[in-house]
């Protein structure tokens, strides 16, 4: 039987796309028969306290030597010399989900520091799995041989196509943390261009993992006068989540940087028109029949987007027409498992 250890930051059950691809790849790895341990580190990754680096060092000593080890890279990326050092007697794989190095919530010189030791990190590792194609690219700057780099999207679970909500208004859905990366302050400002059109708007997601932020976009939705059109409904669970699904009518995410887009693979699989940004995968999910794109920061692009679909019936009829084909093809969990099961195979000698 393979066997290998995962060692995720903070508890695997948290509902951020990082844990949820982590526990689903878990699940799944278990029923093609794979022995999987999990290890949860503490949290505060990636700039964690002293505390969490010794749980980290203490969890990767345990193992034994030879041990396939799967490390989040938001634990991984920082902590290179107890990576290079874990090396040479574990089989170590680093899981990417966004390099910190691309990741727009930290600022520019925090991001600098964050790519040295992240670039050591993954090259000690013996193999790096991204969860998007894009996410390839943007780890050019640490030449890594591109044999040890395998991408490994996310899978999408079926789901009814919704229902929406019957008018005469437009529900528009967010589903997404409140940080600085998802641009939620981008969408509230193109929404502010069409308040004399009839919508609302739900923004689902955590306001706890990033206090700053969620403080900024609930200021800046009384500053633009959109506190009666926007409902902030905060961390939902799957009943909650699927019901918000079902009445809406668009999906909207105005993200400034993804390596995938979990939250709309998820809208389309419900039948869901998405107005989103061109980034990581998103525009080939969307594609040209399903949604409507504007460039990551672009208000104007985001707002004319916004009034195209929200005034115009037919368009959104039209783009979920495109949605519900795409959904048909979407990759289910157990595919994107059989992907990461070949991977992870190429490393277990133990088979």
């Amino acid at each position: 039987m393979p066997s290998a250890v995962f060692l995720v930051p903070g508890p695997i059950n948290s509902r951020t796309g990082g844990s949820i691809y982590d526990r689903r790849m878990v699940e799944s790895l278990r029923r093609r028969g794979w022995d999987i341990r999990v290890v949860e580190l503490e949290a505060g990754f990636p700039q964690p306290a002293a505390a969490a680096v010794a749980d980290a060092a203490a969890g990767l000593a345990a193992l034994p030597d030879g041990t396939l080890a799967v490390m989040d890279g938001l634990a991984l990326s920082a902590l290179p010399d107890l990576i290079a050092r874990e090396a040479a007697r574990l089989r170590i794989v680093a899981l990417v989900h966004l390099p910190l190095a691309a990741d727009v919530t930290f600022d520019a010189d925090t991001r600098a520091r964050l790519a040295v030791a992240e670039g050591r990190a993954l090259t000690s590792s013996a193999l790096v799995v991204v969860t998007g194609a894009t996410t390839v690219g943007l780890l050019e700057q640490y030449a890594l041989r591109r044999d040890r780099v395998v991408v490994v999207e996310p899978g999408t679970d079926p789901a009814p196509v919704a229902r929406g909500s019957g008018g005469p208004g437009v529900h528009l859905l967010c589903v997404a943390t409140i940080n600085a990366g998802k641009g939620h302050d981008v969408l509230l400002s193109a929404l502010a261009s069409v308040r004399n059109l009839d919508w609302h708007l739900t923004c689902a997601g955590s306001r706890g993992r990033d206090h700053a932020a969620a403080g900024r976009v609930r200021e800046l939705a009384g500053q633009l006068s959109l506190d009666d059109r926007v409902t902030f409904a905060g961390e939902l669970d799957a009943t909650e989540l699927a019901s918000c699904y079902d009445t809406a009518d668009v999906f909207v995410l105005a993200t400034r940087r993804e390596t995938y887009g979990m939250a709309v693979a998820e809208a389309l699989a419900r039948g869901l028109p998405i107005v989103s940004t061109t980034t990581g995968a998103i525009p080939e999910l969307v594609g040209h029949t399903a949604g409507l794109l504007a460039p990551p920061g672009d208000i104007h692009a985001l707002s004319t987007a916004l009034s195209r679909i929200i005034g115009d019936a037919d368009l959104r009829a039209g783009l979920a027409a495109g949605a519900r084909q795409v959904r048909e093809r979407l990759q289910g969990w157990e595919l994107a498992a059989g992907r990461m099961d070949a991977a992870l195979r190429s490393l277990n000698t133990n088979d």
